[in-house]
């Protein structure tokens, strides 16, 4: 780990994470299908055509090339354009309110309204409102509203789940991934808009999450009942579902330990909460890196800490990078540049792949690649995001830190 590449600050880091945020942006030019929505992309950038088009992908899609965009970097700002458009086109509910889930390969909408789609449209749009693309400032107007309408619960300061496609009705899940994204949206918006109400919202949801997370040795709950009751058995059968697995996910410990700090330094620095935000780190990193003898971050754990789905995600990784370079600049603490430079190491050595681009989405305990959960290459978001939030202002959404 002696290479000066992997170590933050230096200027070969910095170019290290210039190079490959250029390469993602050409890796996944082609994703817009003629409607807009986003295919999902196999290992070489090569759509998957006869795979569903995701809204949440539409919108990460939207999201990563409005910044392209910002940047500078050619063609990005059109590939953005198409995206919202999508959004605004097929993948529009234009009869009930909202956001399919999707589309089949053959046109026909994917059932239910999901919370985290929704979420994602708020991001999307919110970026790509900052980059000037047309449109969009209505559609994160119109999205936000639809959120406040069917997924806010004010009363309890969190976003239920899933609704029926007609918003007729909720089904009586409640999780912490859709309430995650719900936290990266409301702040995006909040950056964007200069709307403190979403940044406000964001907070409450955090702060439901530090109490649950503190009376669970750290490791956070991610499902619960209709009445916020964990549901810690939750899939225990299936423990490596992609959206509700059995357990503590390390990763998303991590998540939110970067967006406890954002949120945090975007209000007033609370030392008593960047201390807890270290902790949820700290026991994700803990409980997940090398933790069967291999490197990376094992996707899921029971709630002792012991590994139960060993596979590695990249997006945890990607997470992983950008919180350590977070709580680097916040602390001060060399633990965490120390922390910082292996992740590096580890997606230099084993995740990025060198041949065809991108970085490799799932791979095994023994860190070969592994597609049961994330075949191919879906988006650019989480690896595109770590390759910029290690150089962006904390306190600040990444669209916002970019647009400056």
């Amino acid at each position: 780990m002696s290479e000066r590449k992997y170590m933050i600050d230096t200027d070969e880091n910095k170019a290290f994470l210039r190079e490959n945020a250029l390469g993602l942006l050409e890796f996944g030019r082609r994703f817009p299908s003629p409607e807009g929505g986003s295919y999902y992309l196999g290992d070489d950038g090569t759509p998957w055509t006869d795979r569903n088009r995701e809204t949440w992908i539409t919108c990460r899609m939207a999201h990563v090339y409005s910044i392209g965009s910002m940047m500078g970097i050619e063609g990005c700002k059109e590939l953005a354009e198409k995206a919202i458009g999508g959004l605004t086109g097929e993948l529009r509910d234009t009869q009930n309110g909202g956001w399919y889930a999707g589309r089949t390969p053959e046109g026909e909408p994917l059932p239910m309204k999901q919370c985290y789609a929704h979420a994602f449209v708020i991001l999307a749009a919110s970026s790509a409102y900052l980059a000037g693309v047309a449109g969009a400032e209505e559609l994160l107007r119109d999205a936000l509203e639809l959120y406040d309408k069917y997924f806010w619960n004010d009363e309890e300061g969190l976003a239920v789940d899933t609704w029926n496609t007609e918003f007729t009705e909720l089904d009586t899940y409640r999780g912490i991934n859709a309430n995650m994204h719900t936290v990266e949206a409301f702040l995006a918006a909040a950056d964007a808009l200069h709307d403190e109400k979403y940044r406000d919202r964001a907070g409450r949801i955090i702060s439901h999450v530090l109490e649950w997370a503190g009376k669970n040795d750290y490791r956070i709950p991610e499902h619960f009942t209709d009445k916020w009751e964990p549901d810690l058995d939750m899939n225990k059968d299936k423990p490596d579902d992609p959206f509700k697995p059995y357990g503590a996910t390390p990763g998303h410990g991590i998540e939110w330990a970067r967006l406890t700090v954002q949120w945090c330094m975007s209000t007033e620095r609370n030392d008593e909460i960047i201390e807890k935000a270290c902790r949820l780190y700290e026991r994700a990193v803990s409980d997940g890196w090398n933790a069967d003898g291999a490197e990376g971050i094992v996707y899921t754990t029971d709630w002792d800490g012991n590994p139960v789905v060993h596979d590695r995600m990249h997006w945890t990784l990607a997470e992983a990078i950008n919180t350590s370079a977070v709580l680097y600049r916040v602390t001060n603490n060399s633990k965490y540049a120390e922390d910082y430079a292996m992740f590096m190491n580890y997606l230099d050595s084993v995740v990025l792949d060198h041949s065809t681009g991108s970085w490799y989405h799932q791979l095994d305990e023994n860190n070969k690649l592994k597609g049961t959960v994330w075949p191919g290459k879906s988006d650019l978001y989480h690896a595109f995001q770590a390759m910029l939030i290690p150089y962006s202002k904390v306190d600040i959404s990444i669209a916002s830190a970019i647009h400056g």
